[in-house]
């Protein structure tokens, strides 16, 4: 991201590119070496005999065709066939299906969190400062995600330039996690609903006084039935996932104490980004927040009890008592929700408040997260990607002509200006979206796909739903530091040659 000031108090910001894919045109790596291969091939054969020359070139044609074909969003026909094929598979398995707790033929009897949560523990530990935190730990995989809660102090009736200023801090906040040890991955979720009014019941009513007047007990009451309506509640939670190697021979309580020094400077870092109130997420509230994500009926039960002193809610029980995935949608106990992706961000310049009608409160919603997923890419490769992206740049604007070449020169001012700012100490970061919005019923999906399509055009991007992937898509909204790169079936270097 580079930002330019085309007014000393309105600077905008864009630059983002799209990884570039090594492959020649439309196909991937694996699709070059199979062209190049192919042609030698078939010109060896072609001296032989003309007939085994067509017997080489149509197998060859029909491979490279799925190749060449795709989607809007860029996936070729190999992977739609590869979603589709996955999907009818775990459908023809039950695993669309999740039944869980003391009527269920699972181990133990408890509500534990299905899918991608399914094999995740609970630690939890302290910081410098006595606060509890917990950390999730993926024992697979030896991913260890702690959860920070923050209260955004908000772009209304703030003066521009301490935005600027905010925004500045962000970026900066996002460049440091580069050099975080053994970091793979951060997630800014902000999680949004209508106000149920239990807060502002717990907090007003038992301070009336029995002597006061009736006129003001019943002007409180009103108050405390009727704000609530017109009232959301928000809030926002950074995950940050790490991948310490030999930690299975260190031991969980090592790994806790190795996490809880660092918790103290990632704070300080979001305060000054406008992070406003931040505290580490004790194991409790982390399972409270599952909970209610997966049942929104219980959030008024888990704010009362919370006020009256915990929940007491364990991680094996965070989790629904059934859940069935379908194409477009995911049904979890007493709500239903629908997921998209980001396949385009926005393009041109745009200012700081591009999100802030996606990150609003959104009527006629159970409820809504919007997740931001970031990749800090360390600085060694932070420069071998961009020198690769400014000869690649270069070579197209040297070799084209006419509307292309002008395209391609612009390609190239975009690359050297990151070059340029990657060298002055800008740190390089890969980032993605996803957005799920929760309703109450399946007659108001439609109404929700509505939504999201206005959130899209106002916020300038383009998002696609996650059919037949709704489930795991969902999950990774959720503020347990699910990280969609480190949960695929192919590696990323055979991805990215497809």
């Amino acid at each position: 991201m580079s930002s330019s000031a085309a007014g000393a108090t309105h600077p905008t910001y864009g630059n983002w590119r799209r990884p570039r894919r090594a492959g020649l045109g439309p196909f991937g790596l694996v699709g070059t070496v199979v062209v190049f291969g192919g042609l030698v091939i078939t010109l060896l054969v072609s001296l032989i005999s003309l007939v085994a020359t067509l017997f080489v070139l149509v197998p060859l044609v029909f491979f490279l065709v799925p190749l060449i074909v795709r989607t809007p969003d860029g996936r070729n026909l190999y992977q739609l066939l590869a979603l589709r094929v996955g999907w009818l598979r775990r459908k023809a398995k039950g695993g669309h299906v999740y039944v869980s707790g003391p009527l269920s033929n699972r181990p133990g009897g408890r509500f534990r969190p299905p899918g991608l949560l399914s094999k995740v523990e609970m630690a939890e530990g302290r910081d410098a400062y006595g606060r509890p935190f917990g950390v999730l730990h993926r024992r697979g995989q030896n991913l260890y995600t702690i959860v920070l809660g923050c209260e955004p102090d908000g772009g209304s009736l703030v003066d521009p330039d301490q935005v600027d200023i905010w925004v500045a801090s962000w970026g900066d906040w996002l460049a440091r996690l580069a050099h975080e040890p053994q970091l793979k991955g951060a997630t800014v979720v902000a999680e949004t609903a209508p106000d149920p009014g239990t807060r502002l019941a717990l907090e007003v009513l038992p301070q009336i006084d029995p002597d006061a007047p009736a006129v003001a007990r019943a002007v409180m009451e009103e108050v405390v039935e009727t704000y609530p309506a017109a009232s959301s509640e928000m809030h926002t939670y950074i995950t940050l996932t790490y991948q310490i190697p030999g930690a299975n021979k260190r031991g969980i309580d090592d790994v806790v104490a190795d996490l809880a020094i660092r918790i103290p400077g990632l704070l300080a870092g979001l305060v000054g980004a406008g992070g406003g109130s931040a505290a580490p997420l004790s194991a409790e509230h982390i399972a409270e927040v599952t909970r209610v994500a997966f049942d929104p009926a219980v959030a008024p039960d888990v704010l009362t009890a919370r006020a009256s002193g915990g929940t007491g809610l364990e991680w094996e029980d965070a989790g629904p008592a059934a859940t069935v995935e379908t194409v477009n949608a995911y049904h979890h106990d007493s709500g239903i929700s629908r997921t998209w992706m980001l396949t385009l961000a926005p393009r041109g310049t745009v200012r700081s408040s591009v999100l802030r009608s996606m990150l609003e409160p959104t009527p006629g919603t159970r409820r809504k997260r919007v997740a931001l997923f970031y990749r800090p890419i360390d600085p060694a490769t932070s420069a071998r990607i961009v020198e690769s992206d400014r000869r690649a740049a270069q070579f197209m604007a040297s070799s084209g002509r006419g509307p292309v070449q002008a395209r391609a020169v612009s390609e190239v001012n975009a690359a050297e200006q990151t070059a340029a700012e990657e060298a002055s100490g800008a740190g390089l970061v890969e980032f993605s979206l996803m957005v799920t919005i929760t309703v109450d019923s399946a007659e108001q999906l439609p109404d929700a796909n509505a939504t999201m399509r206005n959130l899209q055009a106002a916020a300038r991007v383009s998002m696609r739903p996650a059919d037949r992937m709704q489930a795991a898509a969902f999950t990774c909204t959720l503020a347990t530091g699910i990280l969609p790169w480190e949960h695929v079936m192919l590696p990323r270097e055979l991805q990215e040659a497809l």
